[in-house]
């Protein structure tokens, strides 16, 4: 006989931030606003099960049917949180079965899609045991996401959202992100996001560490300051569809983050080698060509090969002929802007 009470199911996207968020204070509130492009093949797939209160661990989970007990204490780290919100938290146990499609913490954000698909779940779970729906699932769901990974909130939208409050963004909080809708071109609505996977393996430092180091970081003002100019300019590309100034904006903010790392004390690098080469190859393939590519690195060694639709295929024979060899094992994650979560069937 099952002992399972409730169940949920969800997959959520990861999301490749433009403008970084990088420094937090409070409860996961961030230090600067930030903006990202949900993606849609690199996600994760989740099931939350409700078990009767009982003998054992309050949460157990498995990652592709093999259970993994060092990332229970994040998931019960925010059960703790929500029970004063979802008061039938207390007396259960859960079961968490996940399944990551890319490889995890090898900076392709899996806190981020993991938290999101645990918060879709648990807000769905709360429907089914209260009874009652949210008016404001999503925006409740992000918040909830902020809680176990700060950047979690913006995988539960499709397309681009913006965290953070930021004066030229209405209605953008501290709290939760919000998608952005309207005032962007056509040109950035179906991007593509190439994943070179120059290092599968976990990172050596953990985004959370890189975070906190931004306390005493000499630096860490100035950032915040520029992150929000970065915003502001943004939004007007965002806008106008003005490519150049794109790729201006998300490879300095890019190389910026990676720069606050190697100036943290302590200080550390997560490019590799084959990453500095194929940034090298991007900037060169640009300039001889003339096509829009561009990257962008989230806190880890692989490069995000940005570029518009239309030189799809232009872009995978260059991969293939030149930089899948900088690759690990050639292998690379071919992805473009997502339409966001969905529920899935049990």
């Amino acid at each position: 006989m099952s002992d399972i009470l409730f169940s949920s199911s969800w997959q959520s996207p990861s999301n490749i931030a433009l403008i970084k968020y990088w420094g937090k204070y409070g409860v996961q509130m961030p230090s600067n606003a930030s903006v990202s492009f949900t993606l849609s093949e690199c996600r994760t797939e989740t099931t939350l099960e409700v078990l009767p209160a009982g003998q054992g661990p309050k949460v157990e989970l498995y990652l592709d049917g093999e259970k993994k007990d060092s990332f229970t204490p994040k998931i019960e780290k925010l059960l703790s949180k929500l029970q004063s919100e979802m008061d039938w938290i207390e007396g259960h146990r859960f079961r968490v079965k996940t399944h990551n499609t890319f490889p995890h913490s090898s900076g392709i954000a899996s806190s981020a899609s993991g938290m999101a698909a645990i918060a879709l779940c648990l807000c769905d779970l709360h429907e089914q045991i209260d009874g009652n729906r949210f008016s404001d699932f999503y925006r409740r769901a992000s918040r909830y996401a902020r809680l176990g990974s700060g950047s979690a909130c913006r995988s539960v939208y499709g397309g681009m959202a913006v965290w953070g409050k930021h004066e030229d963004f209405p209605h953008s909080s501290q709290e939760y992100a919000i998608r952005l809708t309207e005032g962007i071109n056509s040109v950035f609505q179906d991007f593509q996001d190439t994943i070179l996977l120059v290092h599968s393996a976990s990172k050596e430092v953990s985004s959370t560490v890189g975070h906190d180091l931004m306390d005493h970081h000499p630096f860490a003002k100035k950032r915040f300051k520029v992150a929000g100019q970065n915003m502001t300019k943004m939004k007007a590309i965002l806008s106008s569809g003005d490519v150049e100034a794109f790729i201006q904006v998300v490879e300095s903010e890019a190389l910026m983050l990676h720069g606050l790392m190697m100036s943290s004390l302590p200080y550390f690098i997560l490019m590799k080698p084959n990453t500095l080469q194929i940034i090298q190859k991007i900037w060169d393939y640009r300039k001889q060509n003339g096509t829009p590519v561009l990257f962008t690195l989230d806190a880890g060694a692989n490069v995000h090969l940005l570029y518009p639709s239309e030189y799809k295929e232009e872009v995978k024979k260059w991969i293939d002929a030149e930089l899948s060899m900088y690759c690990e094992n050639k292998m690379y994650i071919c992805d473009h802007v997502g339409k966001g979560p969905s529920r899935l069937n049990p």
